[in-house]
């Protein structure tokens, strides 16, 4: 059996932080976060990564992130371009958005040989949670079978705005249901969603979320490669220009359909990332309290990260 890979979606990088080369690093050592994700996937035994990045990226990617990490992992590129659709479709006149997080996944089935897992590349997991992924994928993924970190809601939020949140239903440690919310406050004691901008639901801290990081058999893919036409008919008639196939809707209809099953890998783990300019003081902050309780390396890949 091939070894478990670990699938980095990072397509959407250069435009939200208006290019690679301005990212702002998390450190004095120059690391930005993907460094961190990297390195914890290295240490549970990932030695292969495929990045999924546009063809403008390309270039840049390699240069600020990939030519690094190649040192030490395998890595390869997989390409998300909006002309990667079936037969019998045409990309809606004036769209420039990708197709989301599920089609992000698709561009890379060629590659894909092996159960995998899959991750933002602008957030901070945490240790734990990589750990877990890769003795799920070695020990139980396969056919329907896949996973996902479940986060405490309450160690998923920001003090600064409101963030978009997977919340999870779940029963005996799987899952059950996923509703997105896309506009989820900070609470006393949780958060608070609203569809509106007026009238809030409160949603206990302890509640679990997914934060789309996933353990996949590699069936997911003929799942994803599956229901992508009937996803483009209906994107096509509401939105043409924005509707965005995402991993977790795509998992909540594999459940609602009964063809797969989500075991719900709970982690303690704090979520870390900079969806707000004022995130950035308080993750540099946790970040060298990591490193300075020797849970980190000052030089995560032994040298600087120029």
């Amino acid at each position: 059996m091939n070894k478990p890979i670990l699938v980095v979606l990072a397509a959407g990088l250069g435009s939200r932080y208006g290019g690679l080369k301005q990212i702002a690093p998390v450190d004095d050592e120059g690391h930005i976060l993907i460094d961190y994700a990297l390195y914890d996937a290295k240490q549970a035994g990932f030695d292969r990564v495929i990045f999924i990045i546009t063809p403008a990226l390309e270039k840049d990617f390699r240069e600020v992130i990939g030519n690094r990490v190649a040192k030490h992992m395998e890595v390869n590129y997989a390409f998300q371009t909006l002309d990667l659709i079936p037969s019998g479709f045409e990309i809606p006149s004036g769209r420039t958005k990708p197709w989301g997080t599920a089609h992000a996944v698709l561009s890379a089935k060629n590659l894909i040989d092996a159960n995998f897992a899959s991750i933002n590349a602008d957030d901070y997991y945490g240790a734990d949670a990589y750990r877990k992924l890769y003795d799920f994928l070695i020990n139980e993924a396969g056919d329907g079978n896949h996973a996902m970190i479940g986060y405490r809601l309450g160690n998923t939020l920001t003090d600064y705005g409101h963030v978009a949140r997977g919340i999870c239903k779940t029963e005996n440690d799987m899952l059950v249901e996923i509703a997105e919310r896309t506009h989820v406050e900070t609470r006393p004691g949780g958060g608070a969603f609203t569809e509106d901008g007026e009238n809030f639901t409160f949603v206990p801290g302890n509640t679990v979320v997914s934060m789309n990081i996933w353990a996949f058999g590699r069936k997911i893919l003929d799942d994803i490669d599956k229901r992508f036409s009937a996803f483009l008919k209906r994107a096509v008639a509401i939105d043409p220009l924005k509707s965005e196939y995402y991993l977790p809707v795509l998992v909540n209809d594999l459940l609602q359909d009964n063809v797969a099953k989500i075991t719900v890998i709970p982690t303690e783990e704090k979520w870390l990332g900079v969806t707000y300019a004022k995130d950035m003081p308080p993750l540099r902050i946790t970040l060298g309290q990591m490193r300075n309780d020797k849970k980190y390396p000052r030089k995560l890949w032994g040298e600087p990260s120029e």
